[in-house]
């Protein structure tokens, strides 16, 4: 799924330092072409959304409706900073082991009941439970809750999990120190749950809005399971209800990038993207209205590297078809609306190191187009898998402009640079686009990431070898070492962590296992009466949790 500039920074014994504790503690927290009512916002989704389901949801959109009806531990502010929400404090032991969270007095869900520290540690054990299934187990895993890996591959039972209720207090033990724990904290996926109320609803528990139950700023009304729409309302029973001033937020699903500027400029909606296509975004651009809708986002190519194509286990081939890469010319002709060529897996504005670097840039590799070393090396990775011409098929998103603009681009340069490759092009549906990667129906295909939280593994963790999401199945030591260093040994050093980023994205480049293309940025109409939105490039996209129109 898919912070602005500002993001949150590694803690470190030697940055954030974690002495004695550390301690999260608590604080206060109209155009003529939009909406008039002021107590109200218009917003849309590109697409319906899926489940209301905390365990289960992977998408962003669906992620919108569970992360303003449902409050976590902490939550960002306007700024990317991590505030208290449900909790009070959070507090960190020396070693980085122990995060101990002190709930607020008196919560309650959105039915008047008592919202207890079990309801956090049900949540837990929910998401590792094999029974769950969740796509999103190894979030608990990757950040060193204790046993969280012997729960998901079914060796201890979710009773062992490192997380405990005392009182008040939710109590997670890890393994080792995790950079990305706090971020956590935040997450839309470990929001809590009553386990009362999701055993009732059994199997149709969140597959309504009606089937679900609500801890955070709104509940979701009017949400079937299948219709386009759903409406955030405000929740008497949130603990910080007197300050949430918007009685409700209309959401909807406009499919076309068009339909929704237009609909922004008829008043219908309050918002609208203006970089699906060059040509809206070009047309708009000037309009005073446009805000930035930052995401870390990612385009790049995957090799099949399972050995099922010959060609692509071939090192010199793929270094060939990088070289051969004209970034620049992908995002010119393809998605020229502010996005950047890639010079990394992590792109721009996820983790902003402690002086000031993005991560970004202090990772980033040698990603040049040089069309006469790529024919060189080309003619040399043929001779060695003894063939004089190779075919390669480029998978890619039908359902895109982007994507078919791409791919298009791509296979023209790269069969003018290499002589003797023959490129073809399949288009599916995105649906099918990911099942295709999952079971390595593919010889290159075209994927795109958003970070989770910010914080290098959430891209970094993608390639390891035993990766869910290491579509091309390659196995690098160098790379899986070098990552479990940033993880482990390092996870308290922000530098030396960094470095470990730097080397595996070096393993990536030397030998070509992905092909970075560009990262992704986005603009947004945006009614200038609203203040107090939340727009984050990781978790939570939009947060309207003190979100209010101006009069």
């Amino acid at each position: 799924m898919s912070l602005n500039g500002k993001t949150w920074k590694r803690v470190g014994l030697g940055a954030v330092a974690l002495v004695s504790t550390a301690v999260l503690a608590a604080c206060g927290g109209k155009s003529s072409s939009t909406s008039s009512k002021t107590d109200e916002i218009n917003w849309y989704t590109p697409t319906e959304i899926s489940t209301l389901d905390i365990s289960k949801v992977t998408d962003t959109y669906s992620s919108i409706a569970i992360g303003n009806s449902g409050s976590n531990l902490l939550r960002r502010n306007e700024d990317g900073e991590l505030k208290p929400d449900l909790a009070e404090k959070v507090e960190v032991s020396e070693d980085g082991l122990t995060y101990t969270a002190t709930l607020r007095d008196g919560l309650k869900w959105s039915d008047g009941s008592d919202l207890t520290a079990d309801d956090f540690v049900y949540t837990w054990q929910r998401i590792v439970d094999p029974a769950t299934a969740s796509e999103y187990a190894y979030l608990a895993s990757d950040a060193h809750v204790l046993n969280a890996a012997e729960v998901i591959n079914g060796t201890k039972s979710v009773d062992e999990l490192g997380v405990k209720a005392d009182g008040n207090k939710v109590i997670f033990t890890l393994s080792s120190p995790s950079p990305q724990f706090m971020s956590l904290l935040t997450f839309a996926n470990f929001v809590p749950q009553n386990k009362a109320f999701v055993e009732k609803a059994g199997s149709d528990f969140a597959t309504t809005s009606e089937k679900a139950l609500y801890s955070g700023p709104y509940t979701v009304k009017n949400w079937n399971g299948s219709n386009g729409s759903f409406t955030l309302v405000k929740n008497k029973y949130y603990w910080d209800a007197k300050n949430v001033k918007l009685k409700k937020v209309n959401v909807q699903a406009v499919k076309k990038p068009d339909t929704a500027v237009q609909m922004y400029k008829d008043g219908e909606l309050d918002t609208a993207n203006i970089s699906g296509t060059e040509a809206i975004y070009k047309a708009n651009k000037s309009n005073k209205d446009v805000v930035d809708a930052p995401e870390a986002t990612s385009a790049y190519l995957v090799y099949n590297e399972t050995g099922s194509v010959k060609a692509l286990a071939n090192t010199k081939i793929r270094q060939a078809l990088n070289l051969a890469t004209n970034r620049e010319g992908v995002v010119k002709a393809a998605i020229d609306t502010g996005s950047k060529a890639a010079t990394a897996l992590v792109p721009t504005g996820l983790e902003t190191l402690e002086d000031g670097t993005d991560l970004s840039k202090y990772v980033s590799q040698d990603y040049t187009y040089d069309a006469k070393q790529a024919a060189k090396l080309f003619k040399e990775g043929l001779a060695e898998i003894g063939e004089k011409s190779v075919k390669l098929t480029i998978t890619a998103d039908s359902d895109t402009p982007v994507a078919k603009a791409s791919v298009d681009y791509i296979k023209q340069t790269w069969e003018d640079v290499l002589p003797g490759l023959k490129v073809e092009e399949k288009f599916v549906t995105f649906k099918q686009r990911l099942q295709d990667s999952k079971t390595q129906n593919f010889d290159v295909v075209l994927s795109l990431w958003g970070g989770d939280y910010p914080e290098g593994s959430t891209f970094y963790g993608l390639f390891t070898s035993d990766s869910a999401y290491n579509y091309g199945k390659f196995s690098d030591a160098t790379y899986d070492a070098a990552y479990q260093k940033a993880l482990t040994t390092d996870a308290l050093d922000p530098v030396a962590a960094a470095d470990d980023y730097k080397a595996a994205e070096k393993a990536l480049y030397d030998n070509a296992h992905y092909n970075p293309l560009y990262f992704r940025n986005t603009k947004a109409l945006q009614n200038p009466s609203i203040k107090g939105l939340v727009r984050n490039s990781t978790g939570l996209q939009v947060d309207f949790t003190y979100a209010y129109k101006d009069k």
